[in-house]
């Protein structure tokens, strides 16, 4: 009588006994080998959270105007993304809330007395000319909220120094900065530059706002240090060496806690898309915007360059990948038997 075997059919579902497999850890599988739970709407959304402090305090010192303001800005980017990617049949990607990210920054940057316009016209320039037309999220080279700024300030210089005096309510174009441009002290006190008692733009004149939001990204891992620390020490070092005012702790404060430097320091130089990926990248980028925004407050003819800085920078950012990207095993001894001619070890 012929013996019989009995065959089993494993499913997924079954194991066999005795059967070995792999630890998660040395599992063979496609890239990418690192992988995370982050997503471009969890990320935009910390931003968002991160942002909310200073946009509060400036619509708790500036009123309703500076809420209109951010709204509008922040509307108009949603709708501007939307309708681009609708007429030309994109995926829409609204949801991921990188547009509302884009225009609150733009919101918050803008004077509290400008016209509802100038943030509307800002905010689809960068939605559509920055953002869009290079391809979208993650293919833009420049950031589109400080281009659009720029653009802005180009374009309509008047409306975009139309500050407001919060002692006196009053529209000037008078700022810390641009009474220091003139080399004399401003009258304002560092304490009242600190917490966000002068006049500037909506989303900048809170430092204390700022700092604790960056905080909120630092320990989410949103940020890292090398791009604010880059940027905020070469404002300080310059401004402490070469004062313009004649009191070097003083130029100093100023220079750091006045204007738009702590804004794009904090928050908008660290954008993904338009700064080097590898850490010593992000230095020198966090050390050039230091230099180019110092550079302009004292030689150039705006009283704030951090905007410039920003652009200027994110043009120059394939060098500095360049500069510091790591070396790839074998690459060296490669090169070297390519130059020497010879499939042996050279000497």
């Amino acid at each position: 009588m012929m013996n019989t075997r009995k065959e089993t059919v494993l499913t997924g579902r079954e194991k066999p006994k005795n059967s070995f497999s792999l630890p998660k850890l040395l599992s063979v599988s496609p890239s990418p080998h690192m992988r995370c739970l982050d997503t471009t709407r969890s990320v935009m959304l910390d931003v968002i959270i991160a942002l909310l402090p200073a946009t509060v305090w400036g619509i708790y010192t500036f009123g309703i105007r500076a809420a209109v303001t951010v709204a509008v800005s922040i509307a108009v980017a949603v709708i501007s993304e939307l309708l681009y990617e609708v007429i030309m049949r994109k995926t829409v990607t609204v949801a991921d809330l990188s547009a509302v990210v884009t225009g609150l920054i733009l919101g918050l940057s803008m004077p509290p007395a400008v016209p509802a316009w100038v943030p509307a016209a800002g905010s689809a320039f960068a939605i559509v000319i920055v953002k869009q037309l290079f391809g979208g999220l993650g293919k833009n080279i420049v950031n589109p909220a400080i281009t659009a700024r720029l653009f802005l300030m180009l374009c309509w210089p008047s409306q975009m120094t139309m500050y407001v005096d919060v002692k006196t309510d009053l529209v000037s174009a008078a700022t810390p900065l641009t009474v220091m441009k003139t080399g004399v002290s401003p009258s304002e006190t560092v304490f009242n530059c600190v917490i966000g008692n002068i006049g500037g733009a909506i989303g900048e004149v809170s430092a204390i706002a700022l700092f604790a939001g960056f905080i909120y990204l630092l320990v989410r891992r949103v940020v890292s240090w090398q791009i604010p620390v880059g940027f905020i020490g070469t404002v300080m070092l310059w401004s402490a060496l070469f004062p313009n005012t004649g009191d070097n702790v003083n130029c100093m404060l100023y220079n750091v806690f006045c204007g738009g430097l702590l804004l794009c320091a904090l928050i908008c130089a660290d954008d993904y898309s338009t700064t080097p990926v590898t850490a010593a990248g992000r230095l020198i980028f966090g050390v050039g915007c230091g230099l180019v925004t110092m550079f302009i407050r004292y030689f150039g003819a705006y009283a704030d360059g951090c905007a410039f800085a920003i652009v200027i920078m994110n043009l120059l950012v394939p060098f500095f990948e360049k500069w510091t990207a790591p070396v790839v095993f074998g690459k060296k001894h490669s090169a070297r038997v390519a130059e020497n001619g010879t499939g042996g070890e050279t000497r």
